[in-house]
């Protein structure tokens, strides 16, 4: 296990940030001017450096290359309204992080040196955290496989990276999504609940075809019968059935989204009925015709909270009620919005301020 250790800081000569519209960002393709990397070899973490974002250096024989070990996080830093900065819940995503590194044989990162990490490179790059409404800061920390060797087993050396990027809205607007009953994301057993880029390297596919028949995303089933509900593409799914507020059970093949921790708890602070279990197919298809579902949304760190407006069932597409209408998401938007962005009381210490 590592210690806490004084970081090397090598400081940009000259910011990009005047060569960026701030307050009017893309998502995931800006980036700021530094970022974080440690390696692990020898059995040990190395002493990590601060250093100005850029290309990394990689040899083809680099075994995550040929064998996926490869693991990320995401989350987000916010604007206060006295100008300062607050993490949202960055605790959990660390702790999921070496979840998702265990299962795929990687070494442990001491959470208080990643916490060190975050705090230290966003106190670096904190003219780069935005202050529109709707934008944020990311933050991607990552890790894979670099030791140069080709052969199946774990790697002996690894590289541990953080950057972040300001971003805008990651969906400009609602979506359609389809129930996807031919092709799997996560069997029991497997990586479903870990975030390991080869679980979205596999989603690929599927995602580009319903794409092409009109969707903006999948909701996945189960790899066994395909008849339960587990997870959308880029975020977890929650619905409103009957006033109550139904999202699919947490098991090894849906992703633990920190975003869906914090909107149920907060449901059930407003008072709401909130229900974790298993969602068949045919449920909430029968509840889209009925009028039963009264609001569908994604839940995710990159999308926030994205109203889903028409499901595409085998058979064909229901359209929700007019989103105009909801009155449940909105308020858990506004809710959650205001504790990250420091406009509210922030009961469950979710808000960490640098």
């Amino acid at each position: 296990m590592m210690t806490t250790t004084l970081f090397d800081i090598q400081r940009t000569k000259t910011s990009r940030i005047t060569e960026v519209d701030i307050e009017n960002l893309p998502f995931g393709s800006v980036f700021s001017d530094h970022q974080f990397m440690m390696e692990f070899e020898n059995g040990k973490w190395n002493t990590g450096v601060i250093e100005p974002y850029g290309d990394m250096r990689l040899s083809p024989a680099a075994m995550v290359l040929h064998y996926g070990q490869a693991i990320f996080e995401g989350m987000k830093a916010f604007r206060q309204p006295d100008g300062g900065i607050a993490l949202f819940r960055p605790q959990d995503n660390i702790r999921r992080f070496n979840v998702s590194g265990e299962r795929m044989c990687m070494p442990k990162v001491d959470e208080e040196t990643f916490m060190e990490a975050l705090k230290e490179l966003l106190k670096l790059d904190s003219q780069w955290v935005p202050n529109a409404e709707g934008s944020s800061l990311y933050i991607r920390p990552f890790m894979f496989a670099s030791e140069v060797h080709v052969g199946v087993r774990p790697s002996a050396q690894y590289r541990f990276v953080i950057f972040t990027c300001p971003v805008g809205p990651y969906y400009k607007g609602n979506v359609r999504v389809k129930v996807e009953t031919e092709y799997t994301r996560a069997a029991p057993g497997g990586t479903g609940f870990a975030k390991a880029a080869g679980n979205y390297g596999a989603a690929l596919r599927p995602t580009e075809l319903a794409k092409a028949q009109g969707y903006d995303q999948i909701l996945w089933t189960d790899a066994v019968e395909h008849k339960y509900i587990e997870e959308s593409g880029t975020m977890n799914a929650v619905f409103v059935m009957d006033g109550k507020l139904v999202s699919p059970a947490l098991g090894d093949t849906v992703l633990n989204g920190v975003t869906r921790a914090s909107i149920l708890k907060l449901a059930r602070h407003f008072g709401l009925e909130v229900e974790e279990r298993r969602i068949g197919v045919s449920e909430l298809k029968a509840a889209a015709e009925s009028g039963a579902l009264q609001e569908a949304f994604g839940v995710g760190t990159a999308a926030t909270m994205t109203a889903i407006e028409a499901i595409g069932f085998v058979g064909g597409d229901v359209e929700l009620p007019p989103v105009e209408g909801w009155t449940i998401m909105p308020k858990l938007a506004k809710g959650l919005d205001d504790i990250r962005r420091g406009r509210a009381e922030d009961p469950f210490g979710w808000r960490i301020v640098l």
